[in-house]
């Protein structure tokens, strides 16, 4: 894997496309992260980072400029919060061939005020229930999904769908979906009664080594209640734990 450095990105093949669009190529040098963006100086309407090994959609600074990102290729399985703030002008976001999985996964696109174009093809969430439909009514600028028009009767349906009170219900078990990556920064939360700095790492350390959602959220209520189980690593790994009392 090669570090995303700025000698790389200033190196980079730069061009003017068919479009007369200023396009960046960094397809294909294995990138794990995205990062060192800065360097760019904003400087391009497309970024094409294709064939690389980034897992997570995050890491840029502001590119007012910035119009069409591709990811074709990567292993992408999770997408940052507040997108909007840095890349406010994204109108164009393909990440064919990638690993996202859940439908709540593709919650914080809801948020890029100009995206119009999305391409999820090759990825396990097209294959869940209500895909299209669900993708169409948390993005309803959308104009183009996986390469097909958006009609307007697809609008409405999705509209309808989703603004129903079964459609309210099955959005509710959709967040509770999404997907859980091992070794992801945690949000920290501060417990709500005063703790020994010791008990509180341990409950940390057994939440940062959770492999579930679950275990999370089990741990992080033990955490804000103040408690602290005897053998917390032991417990969090038994199956149908009992909820403890708080």
């Amino acid at each position: 894997m090669v570090k995303l450095t700025a000698d790389i990105i200033l190196q980079s093949m730069q061009f003017i496309n068919a479009y007369k669009d200023r396009e960046l190529d960094l397809r294909g040098y294995k990138i794990p992260v995205i990062e060192n963006l800065g360097a760019t100086l904003d400087q391009f309407d497309i970024i094409d980072f294709s064939d690389n090994d980034i897992r997570k959609l995050d890491g840029f600074p502001l590119l007012k400029r910035l119009n069409s990102l591709l990811f074709n290729g990567n292993r992408i399985v999770r997408i940052g919060e507040n997108l909007e703030d840095f890349l406010p002008n994204l109108e164009m976001l393909i990440l064919t061939n990638n690993h996202i999985q859940e439908l709540a996964d593709i919650d914080p696109l809801a948020t890029l005020p100009k995206l119009t174009h999305l391409s999820l093809l090759h990825n396990p969430v097209t294959m869940k229930p209500h895909y299209r439909e669900y993708v169409i009514f948390k993005i309803p600028q959308l104009r183009v999904l996986d390469f097909r028009k958006v009609k307007q009767k697809e609008r409405e349906a999705a509209l309808a769908k989703f603004q129903s009170k079964q459609g309210k219900e099955l959005q509710k078990n959709i967040q509770k979906t999404r997907t859980f990556v091992p070794g992801e920064e945690l949000p920290t939360i501060a417990p709500a009664k005063v703790m020994p700095a010791s008990e509180v790492k341990a409950i940390k350390e057994a939440i940062a080594k959770a492999s579930s959602l679950e275990e999370i959220e089990r741990l992080n209520q033990m955490l804000r209640a103040g408690q602290v189980p005897g053998k917390v690593e032991s417990k969090v790994q038994q199956n149908g734990q009992e909820e403890m009392e708080t």
